[in-house]
């Protein structure tokens, strides 16, 4: 099983390569600006904007699967367009397809939860963009998954961490916003999930997100004491306050996911509780 990984050089990108090439298989990825550090990958350049690139990164590796793991922000060209795109080539080329969608499709209004039965009701453009991508995923390829997930944390290497360690010292402007609730995930969970998934039969929609949920200031209190630093550093506010747009309350339901799964996605405050950083 020949699997390709799409944006591998990012930070869920570089755990799924990591992974693959720990299970004894030579990964094969992706990267738009400069390669991963892995030696042992394979690399192509791909730009999703591109569809003849596209079309030859697929006609050289040949993959059985795809995963697309890609990060296009909220640049349509890259995450709805360069999302659809794909979708069409794999359906085309009879490839499953993996695809990593985010909570940022919902509003965070009108619900408790978000389970797998929802449908995109965005506030963003990045959310919009990725709604986009999802669906036709969903229209295109029947036998594709849609793997929604949430904040990604792991080993000091996510911008959230980075960020908390930013405003603890001061070097950068901000704050964590105490309404903002999310289900964090550690990079390490989500990839595991996923190469179980895109080594399964299964399809539809999935949610890998932790069990725990926890607004941005609080966790980041959590990396904080994890990491040494003083939690009463790191400045709080409301997003309700500060007219940015985006979803409040946000909580993926990953209970439909987890029955099916035998990887475990652990809660923020257990992957927190010491010995996560390497």
């Amino acid at each position: 099983m020949t699997v390709l990984i799409i944006g591998g050089s990012g930070f869920l990108g570089t755990e799924l390569v990591r992974r693959a090439a720990s299970a004894g298989c030579r990964p094969v990825a992706t990267f738009h600006s400069r390669p991963g550090g892995h030696d042992g990958a394979a690399w192509h350049h791909l730009d999703l904007r591109d569809p003849f690139r596209l079309e030859e990164v697929l006609d050289t590796v040949t993959p059985t699967a795809v995963i697309n793991a890609t990060s296009g922000g909220a640049d349509w060209a890259v995450t709805a367009e360069g999302g659809i795109r794909l979708a069409r080539a794999a359906a085309e080329r009879g490839i499953r397809l993996v695809h990593v969608s985010s909570d940022a499709i919902f509003s965070g209004t009108g619900r408790e939860r978000y389970d797998e039965s929802c449908l995109p009701d965005p506030l963003t453009p990045y959310g919009a963009a990725k709604a986009a991508a999802e669906t036709a995923v969903r229209l295109l390829c029947s036998g594709a998954v849609v793997a929604r997930t949430s904040l990604i944390i792991g080993h000091g290497r996510s911008e959230h961490e980075q960020l908390v360690h930013a405003l603890a010292a001061g070097t950068r402007q901000g704050a964590l916003f105490s309404d903002d609730i999310r289900c964090p995930v550690h990079v390490e969970d989500l990839a595991a999930a996923l190469w179980e998934i895109t080594r399964s039969d299964a399809a539809g929609v999935f949610h890998l997100a932790g069990p725990d949920a926890l607004s941005r200031h609080e966790l980041g209190e959590l990396i904080a004491r994890r990491d040494g630093l003083d939690p009463a550093r790191l400045p709080s506010a409301r997003r309700s306050a500060s007219g940015l747009p985006g979803g409040l309350d946000v909580r993926l339901d990953s209970c439909a996911t987890r029955r099916k799964l035998r990887t475990r996605l652990r809660g923020a405050r257990e992957f927190l509780s010491g010995g996560d950083r390497s």
